[in-house]
């Protein structure tokens, strides 16, 4: 009886919880620690910014699996942040942060490895990362200009939504929109950028600079 009682209350405060939410769960957050900040901060971090980072990986219980200043070749790691070179909750946590800063994320498994798990890290698994922030340069393209590109939020661009990005930039600068010029500026970038020819540039792709866009 208990149990079945126990089994309606969950399931009402789930029904309530999704009609308050649109229907959706709420999404998975990063916990966020600042362990030190410098005094003077020139820039911080964006979308579309390269990082080089320092980590340490810990499970649950405290033990680490992964040291970047003693594993491999210990040397710092480069990536773009926001076009999901690295797990969502890096590109999430790593945000506003200074050159110099470290920071501690806990990420649950919707923003990590997920019901899949990967190596090491077991399926399911919470973790956290202690993140040094050594260095920031501008990124090759900007986070901005690909989610604008990007129509359907896919994370990759099809041609269609090249040119209709084309088609803006040209009547922003005051020049009358140009069908047969913009369906062969489409085809050269595509020549150039789609590596893999499946007729789209993902946004790992897109960090190659094309002066088209």
């Amino acid at each position: 009886m208990l149990l079945t009682v126990l089994s309606c209350l969950c399931s009402c405060l789930l029904l309530l919880l999704l009609s308050v939410s649109g229907g959706k769960l709420p999404e998975a957050e990063v916990n966020i620690e600042v362990l030190h900040r410098p005094f003077l901060c020139h820039r911080k971090s964006k979308y579309g910014d390269i990082l080089l980072v320092h980590h340490q990986g810990y499970f649950e219980n405290g033990t680490m699996f992964h040291d970047s200043r003693t594993e491999g070749d210990k040397q710092a790691v480069w990536f773009t942040l926001g076009i999901r070179e690295v797990i969502k909750g890096w590109d999430k946590g790593l945000q506003d942060m200074c050159s110099g800063e470290k920071r501690k994320l806990t990420i649950p498994p919707a923003l990590a490895y997920g019901k899949e798990g990967k190596g090491k890290i077991p399926p399911e698994s919470t973790l956290t990362f202690v993140i040094e922030v050594l260095e920031i340069r501008n990124g090759p393209r900007s986070h901005e200009s690909f989610q604008e590109m990007d129509l359907n939020d896919d994370w990759r661009l099809s041609k269609h939504e090249v040119k209709v990005y084309l088609r803006k930039e040209f009547e922003r600068h005051g020049y009358a929109p140009n069908d047969t010029l913009h369906e062969n500026m489409v085809e050269d970038i595509f020549a150039k950028e789609d590596e893999n020819k499946d007729g789209f540039i993902s946004s790992r792709e897109f960090t190659y600079k094309h002066d088209e866009l």
